[in-house]
């Protein structure tokens, strides 16, 4: 015999290591994605608009974007592959094909100006009815990065699992079939609203949740629990190889911090990292309690309080931002710095990417990026963990200021 509804739902929210609770509740990535990709989709739009664009996936900003949202834990895993450029097929045909380029481009432009229903649904009426190849229901983890209230995020897992719970056939690749889907969620979100949220990705976790068997909702339980116990055990360990990259993460902010100090700087950490430990220390002690920005607007403010490390010099100026990176959101992270130095009144900050030796090499390759690598972009450094971690001490004891990361950090 199924089990309830009330019953799935509360498997969903107890399972500490399920979607809902390592993705949706607790993680401060998430967060940071929505006003990074509303600001590389400005960027994808801007670049369509003056003709910059290219006529390739690879190294475009819009790989950018769709990277940093792929880079969302496993629920958007894959979420970057339908929009490789695939020439044999022509698909997805917004590359070579001026016009569809600039209809994709007036589409997310519309998504980005309004948060009227009516409106956006007519949107995607409108992108159906003009056929462009390749170009389906995939663009939809772009729409809920934008409208998370109003659209689901979209995978073969996702789709299999509304399947399951509703008992559906819905299929993959129609915008027909995606909105079916839609409005399936959004009655189901309703009527169980206080135990999923406004914000669609709660659902569409679930039925990411189903759709690989970590939910069963159907009587052949001895079939998929065998699966089940397989990939909990599959999940258990990649959670557990997250906490120890929180653990370098909170590692490198503390060293920041302490060395932010020592040069006479005041101290921002990241707002949702306060509470973090390193050393006995929380993060909080090193920082202010509040960010003052008077002369940043207020639209990127949010944006900037999530910045893994400021310093600032007496009269509250950002001298130094840095972004510390793991395993995911190098992407993300360049683009946030670059958010901010937009924002500056004054053009004398510097940006640093602290990141793993084992990726210098993909660093390099980002910073060499066109859509990172023009007039629109911030002049970017980066600092590897093993030269921090070794030379913090040192430069603290006989730095003066920002000038002495000079010593360690690298520039292209």
């Amino acid at each position: 015999m199924g089990k309830s509804i009330e019953n799935v739902l509360k498997e969903y929210r107890e399972d500490q290591e399920s979607v809902f609770n390592n993705w949706f509740m607790n993680n401060t990535e998430r967060l940071k994605a929505f006003r990074t990709i509303r600001s590389g989709l400005k960027m994808v739009i801007r670049e369509i608009e003056t003709n910059e664009f290219g006529n390739d996936f690879k190294g475009s900003s819009l790989e950018t974007v769709v990277t940093a949202i792929s880079e969302q834990k496993e629920i958007f895993e894959g979420a970057a592959h339908a929009f490789y450029w695939k020439p044999k097929l022509r698909i997805p045909d917004i590359y070579e094909n001026e016009a569809n380029k600039k209809a994709f481009a007036r589409f997310l432009n519309m998504f980005l100006q309004t948060s009227n229903e009516k409106q956006l649904l007519e949107q995607i009426f409108l992108l159906d009815s003009q056929k462009i190849k390749g170009l389906g229901p995939a663009v939809a983890n772009i729409l809920y990065f934008i409208h998370p209230t109003i659209f689901p995020p979209f995978n073969t897992a996702i789709i299999k699992g509304a399947n399951l719970l509703f008992n559906q056939r819905l299929k993959l690749g129609s915008w027909g079939e995606y909105l079916k889907m839609r409005d399936l969620i959004l009655d189901f979100n309703q009527e169980h609203s206080k135990l999923l949220s406004k914000d669609l990705g709660a659902a569409g976790g679930l039925l990411y949740e189903i759709g690989n068997g970590r939910i069963i909702t159907s009587e052949n339980y001895e079939i998929a629990l065998e699966k089940i116990e397989k990939d909990k055990r599959k999940r258990h360990n990649s959670i557990q190889n997250e906490l120890l990259e929180e653990n370098t993460h909170t590692e490198m902010q503390y060293h920041l911090a302490t060395l932010g100090k020592a040069f006479g700087y005041n101290v921002w950490i990241a707002q949702n990292d306060h509470k973090r430990t390193w050393d006995n220390s929380a993060l909080g002690e090193f920082s202010l309690t509040g960010l003052n920005l008077p002369h940043v607007p207020s639209s990127v403010k949010d944006t900037i309080r999530l910045i893994d490390v400021l310093w600032l010099n007496k009269e509250g100026d950002i001298i130094s931002a840095f972004e510390v990176e793991k395993s995911t959101s190098i992407y993300s992270g360049i683009l946030r710095l670059n958010d901010l130095s937009k924002s500056l009144l004054h053009n004398d900050c510097n940006f640093f990417l602290v990141a793993p030796d084992k990726r210098e090499k993909e660093i390099k390759a980002q910073l060499l990026r066109p859509s990172f690598h023009n007039d629109h972009t911030c002049s970017l450094s980066y600092i590897l963990f093993s030269d921090l971690r070794s030379n913090c001490e040192a430069m603290c004891k006989f730095g003066t200021d920002v000038n002495t990361l000079s010593k360690i950090c690298k520039t292209l």
